[in-house]
């Protein structure tokens, strides 16, 4: 597998030439500067690949665009969304005449990928992303105070919520708000708890339903443009795989994945396998659910979770937690071989090691949370092992 390294731009702490130190060779990163639903013009896209090329000596390349952001309008159905399918088209044509041509982007209403912890100690001094059940439940039913959250909970969760509330000051309470609301490193737009509830209400009335259909509306608009430049789009699973403040979550399962990839069944209709978005749904086979649909992965996140009974879950080490993460990688090995022996050019499959504790040098340093250089260091020269291993064992192509 290609090994890639996310990167958000000249201003990351993890530089260029850090990530060449890793071993990763492909670049993933986006244009976060530019607002969503504005075309990315091939001036901003060249100029982000000089960036990157600027240093030959690195051997980088820009690998996989993640993300290309879908706007707020288009999820909910709401307005004129003629101008905006134009743009994100008009993106997709710019990408792929710049040789980009792996786009990640992901349907998740309102809010990313959510944690109540950016910085969970762990033995010996390092820190660990955590989603624990009852902050969650207490920043839904009591500082939100969103009408039915706390019929959503069972009786111990909201029982640890209210005492969690209880005992909470102002500052911890904006604490585990900007938690909340960290997951989108280019977002723009941050949220108070007012203007989350004025974005909330936008939602009303979209079940997961109505949400699936303004999936597959978009899949429809862009889908055809990226199959005619040669561009693989693929959809990053809900992170958690789990309704949040009411909202619907559409990417969260096996089921989930056939209805999408079936909405417009095209090459160019593709997934990014996340195993821990995945890994952090209870009934979730990430190994089967990769195996199932190998043919439309394009691109692949790997970091691992454990989970607890309540629903709470923290960021495992890449080979820990609870997804069997060498049968992952060989499932993943396998297709690629397959690709390889049908004569695809593009048969090497991106991969990152996603998220990575906190550890050594990088404790308190101002990088994006769950992106520190030497947790994703760690957990990239492990999935390496593994990668070397299932290659030998089984003749796999890398």
């Amino acid at each position: 597998m290609e090994q890639t390294w996310r990167w958000f731009g000249p201003e990351d702490a993890v530089q260029l030439s850090h990530i060449r130190q890793t071993g990763a060779t492909g670049i993933v990163t986006a244009l976060h500067h530019i607002p969503y639903g504005v075309v990315w013009s091939v001036e901003e896209i060249e100029k982000r690949k000089a960036e990157i090329a600027a240093d030959r000596s690195l051997g980088l390349r820009w690998s996989v665009v993640e993300s290309l952001p879908i706007h707020e309008n288009i999820k909910i159905g709401e307005g004129d969304l003629a101008p905006l399918f134009d743009n994100y088209r008009q993106s997709l044509r710019n990408l792929a005449q710049c040789g980009i041509r792996t786009i990640c982007y992901n349907f998740m209403p309102v809010v990313d990928w959510t944690r109540t912890e950016l910085a969970h100690p762990l033995p010996g001094g390092g820190t660990a992303l955590r989603f624990n059940a009852h902050e969650y439940a207490a920043f839904d039913c009591f500082m939100l105070q969103r009408p039915g959250a706390e019929a959503e909970q069972s009786p111990e969760v909201l029982a640890r919520a209210k005492k969690w509330y209880d005992h909470s000051s102002e500052a911890d309470r904006n604490k585990l708000l900007a938690n909340m609301m960290a997951g989108l490193p280019g977002a723009y737009d941050r949220y108070d708890v007012p203007g989350l509830r004025t974005m909330l209400d936008r939602y009303k009335g979209i079940d997961a339903s109505a949400l699936r259909e303004n999936l597959a509306r978009f899949l429809r608009e862009v889908i055809p443009t990226a199959e005619e430049v040669g561009i693989r789009m693929c959809i990053h699973p809900d992170d958690p795989p789990r309704s949040l403040m009411g909202l619907p979550r559409i990417v969260s399962n096996a089921d989930d994945l056939a209805f999408i990839l079936g909405a417009v069944d095209s090459p160019a209709n593709g997934v990014t396998l996340c195993s821990g978005s995945l890994g952090a749904g209870p009934s979730n086979d990430v190994p089967a659910i990769a195996r199932r649909f190998a043919n439309r992965i394009w691109f692949a996140h790997l970091r691992n979770v454990a989970k607890e009974p309540d629903g709470s879950f923290m960021e495992a080490d890449h080979l820990g937690g609870d997804t069997d993460m060498v049968a992952l990688i060989t499932v993943l090995m396998e297709e690629q071989k397959r690709r390889k022996d049908s004569g695809d050019e593009r048969w090497r499959i991106p991969m990152r090691a996603d998220h990575g504790h906190e550890l050594l040098d990088d404790v308190g340093k101002p990088t994006h949370p769950g992106y520190p250089a030497i947790g994703r260091l760690k957990g990239l020269a492990e999935l390496r092992g593994v990668m070397m291993a299932v290659s030998g064992l089984k003749g796999l192509p890398l």
